[in-house]
């Protein structure tokens, strides 16, 4: 379990550290400004849509049924071309009517810059039908317990759009946001060349080749697979898309806040992202093939003790980051953005939104981890209730807090809205459970390893102050 996991943080970790890369350099050559907020808003689109409807739901359903099908290639082929079929359609409406999927991501935008983000919302959406053969082919690879060429393979984007912007540094920065859409296009077409590498240096080839290849014939007999694939999608979707409808909710009410809260929210997440994809996201990958077999061959006592192991190693990981993250958001802010068109007001302003995020850091990513157990129970149906209920609450809360606190408020009310979800997931996962996992010494050392730490932290924070 742990060289998968670590195969995922270390593939993350190289991946992220370019994103970084990526930030800084966006950051000195965009600052927060309009034209950063029209390539947030243009990239974000796809994004939405590929963590709804691609990544997460489709990997969490997809890997129980192609556990349990006894014809691999004619069910993953006819998936396939369903799903493809469908986000090749959406591709198309988004570029034939870009005004009104721009509109519908920002509509605090005004018309002049709805018409300026238009264009680049149409060329960013062709990374959806990209990065979804991606998420195909890293579904099968994870299958076969292969984690590496999905972990690295993010840095091929971040590589893209590096480059992306090292070529237009001197442009205009309409011309910088063409260079970086047109970089996110390449980057997708990279990271779906490197998988299909993938597939065939595993020899997985035949599978998905006679799979298309004896569709028509056989498609009778996956019927009954196809027909329950469907049924667990569509909760298992909107059971995954709570941080990704709230983001969307982030974005379209920042864009009724000053000029520059989107990319506030951005950048902020972006650091709140790291350590959530590093160890969260990292475990759940790794995590979840095992889960899904022990659970299909009725041995939930071995999938238990797999997840109690995950619960103190995330929990010991995301605690140390969430005192880090909070007590350090000025100085991490600083260090990665503040140069060039980013100013120290950007600074002060982007720690703010990142402490409101990273104090749910911890609910959000164990959260993560025990939404693994029910849809491994193909509890679909439940996890999207438990959304539903989280969004409901984000969006009261957020309306609640925009006023007073304008953007930081949008980030506090995702944080909140992430205990909650953690609250009701738990429950479903059987209270008396999780107090099994929590029976253990681990928990009085995370207490007297997080004071340790936060004192160290303050320490430290003093003595840096004085070079900031």
């Amino acid at each position: 379990m742990f060289k998968a996991i670590f195969t995922n943080s270390f593939g993350i970790l190289i991946s992220r550290i370019l994103g970084f890369v990526r930030d800084l350099f966006t950051a000195s050559y965009l600052g927060a400004n309009i034209y950063s907020d029209i390539f947030f808003i243009a990239f974000k689109l796809p994004n939405l849509f590929r963590r709804i409807f691609a990544e997460g739901a489709f990997t969490q359903v997809f890997i129980p049924a192609f556990a349990k099908t006894k014809h691999k290639g004619v069910f993953s082929a006819n998936i396939f071309l369903i799903f493809l079929s469908i986000i090749i359609s959406i591709t198309l409406i988004v570029n034939l009517l870009p005004s009104l999927a721009t509109k519908a991501i920002a509509i605090g935008f005004n018309e002049q810059t709805i018409t300026l983000a238009t264009p680049f919302v149409a060329i960013n959406f062709w990374y959806l039908p990209l990065i979804f053969g991606v998420t195909f082919l890293s579904t099968i690879l994870q299958y076969k317990h292969h984690f590496a060429t999905t972990a690295f393979s993010t840095a091929l984007l971040n590589i893209s759009l590096i480059l992306a912007l090292y070529f237009s540094q001197d442009k205009e920065k309409i011309e910088i946001v063409y260079y970086l859409s047109w970089g996110v296009v390449i980057g997708g077409i990279g990271q779906l060349a490197v998988h299909i590498i993938a597939i065939k240096k595993l020899q997985l080839c035949k599978l998905l080749v006679g799979g298309f290849k004896y569709l028509r014939k056989k498609s009778k007999i996956i019927k009954d697979d196809t027909k329950r694939f469907k049924l667990q999608f569509f909760p298992a979707m909107w059971g995954n898309s709570t941080a990704q409808v709230s983001a969307f909710l982030d974005t379209l009410l920042a864009s009724f806040l000053v000029t520059g809260s989107i990319s506030y929210l951005y950048y902020a997440n972006r650091i709140f992202q790291l350590p959530l994809a590093l160890f969260a996201i990292a475990t759940s990958v790794a995590l979840f093939p095992r889960i899904a077999r022990y659970i299909k061959n009725k041995d939930e006592k071995k999938a238990k003790e797999f997840m109690k192991k995950a619960f103190w190693f995330l929990s010991f990981i995301l605690m140390a980051s969430t005192l880090g993250g909070f007590i350090l958001a000025h100085e991490i802010t600083w260090l990665l953005f503040q140069r060039g068109a980013f100013s120290s007001q950007d600074t002060t302003n982007t720690a703010l939104v990142l402490q409101m995020y990273i104090i749910g850091l911890l609910p959000y990513g164990l959260q993560k981890l025990f939404l693994l157990w029910l849809y491994a129970k193909e509890m679909q149906m439940k996890a999207a209730k438990i959304a539903t209920f989280t969004l409901i609450t984000y969006t009261i809360i957020a309306l609640s807090l925009i006023s007073p606190m304008g953007v930081s408020g949008l980030a506090l009310a995702g944080t909140l809205s992430g205990f909650v979800g953690f609250i009701l997931t738990i429950k479903a996962f059987k209270i008396e459970n999780f107090l099994d996992i929590l029976r253990s010494k681990n928990a009085i050392y995370l207490f007297i390893g997080s004071v340790i730490f936060t004192i160290f932290l303050l320490i430290f924070k003093d003595f840096i102050s004085v070079y900031i």
